[in-house]
């Protein structure tokens, strides 16, 4: 599987989780020990990734783009995406996204997140 299929695969289950207001189900694409910055302070670990997506409104739905995809090395994959927040009561929110996923036994998850805005 190519990276960008890879980032694919991984994001759309996160999508799928955010969309759905499922915050168990996004925080299982996270590895137990990740690193999350959203748009609060950072958390470690899938409770912190959990409690921040059970936080946001109901109806939130993500849309993105992958930018770039590179490989760092056998088994760890840096992505940078453009994330279109969209909500039901307020303009969308674009965002830039890195991720860096690493591949362990169970497949590739999350191990480090970190939004940010660019004015």
């Amino acid at each position: 599987m190519n990276d960008e299929a890879v980032l694919h695969e991984v994001l759309d289950r996160w999508k799928g989780a955010v969309d759905a207001h499922d915050p168990d189900r996004a925080a299982a694409c996270f590895t137990e020990d990740a690193i999350f910055q959203g748009l609060h302070p950072y958390t470690v670990g899938r409770a912190g990734v959990a409690g921040y997506y059970a936080s946001q409104p109901l109806g939130m739905t993500a849309a993105y783009r992958v930018q770039e995809a590179r490989r760092l090395a056998d088994g760890l994959l840096l992505g940078y995406l453009a994330v279109d927040f969209s909500f039901t009561d307020r303009p969308t929110l674009t965002v830039n996204l890195g991720v860096l996923l690493r591949r362990t036994a169970d497949g590739w998850s999350i191990a480090h997140y970190q939004v940010s805005l660019l004015p």
